[in-house]
């Protein structure tokens, strides 16, 4: 459900306070900021790696978490250069699926609901197939979380959607390349 400065319930307000605090804690800069243009989703807008989010246009809660996992899989390099569209930063199929799991593992973190995540008004009528994926282990996008440290292999007694990493850190990622050399 959308949540708005109108219409929200208790449980609508935990986990989007959840999840704010979540991203304060691992690096992740939000604000409250009314947005006047059009935004690919609903109320929320990245700007400059900042996550703006819009209580009167409203929002979805899991897209708060599928717009921070763009901003915690871009390369620390780029990540303040993220405005707006992630099209226009090369976030192509792999990014996007990247964010998508990145985004399942905060959700089970932070034991937010799957349908809350994978809304029904989101992922091109996709929700359901899209829980039943991630729920049972066949879900996409860890491999570059684990090509990147962020996460072992799923099959790993730790593994994925449990994260070693939130941020994409590229001098701990080239540290543990250096490690598998040697």
């Amino acid at each position: 459900m959308m949540i708005n400065s109108k219409h929200n319930t208790d449980k609508q307000l935990t986990d989007v306070d959840k999840i704010l605090a979540f991203l304060t804690n691992i690096g992740i800069k939000h604000r409250y900021e009314t947005l006047d243009e059009k935004t690919f989703l609903p109320g929320l807008k990245v700007n400059n790696g900042t996550l703006l989010l819009d209580f009167e246009k409203g929002f979805y809660p899991g897209d708060i978490l599928h717009e921070a996992g763009h901003i915690a899989v871009t390369s620390e390099t780029t990540r303040t250069c993220l405005t707006g569209d992630m099209k226009h930063h090369d976030h192509q199929a792999a990014e996007e699926m990247t964010a998508i799991a990145w985004s399942w593992a905060a959700a089970c973190y932070l034991d937010i609901a799957p349908d809350v995540l994978f809304h029904e008004e989101g992922y091109k009528g996709a929700s359901a197939s899209l829980i039943e994926a991630f729920s049972t282990n066949t879900g996409f996008g860890y491999p570059l979380l684990y090509s990147w440290f962020m996460c072992e292999q799923p099959n790993h007694p730790n593994g994925y959607p449990n994260m070693l990493k939130w941020l994409r850190d590229d001098a701990y990622t080239q540290a543990q390349l250096k490690k598998l050399r040697l």
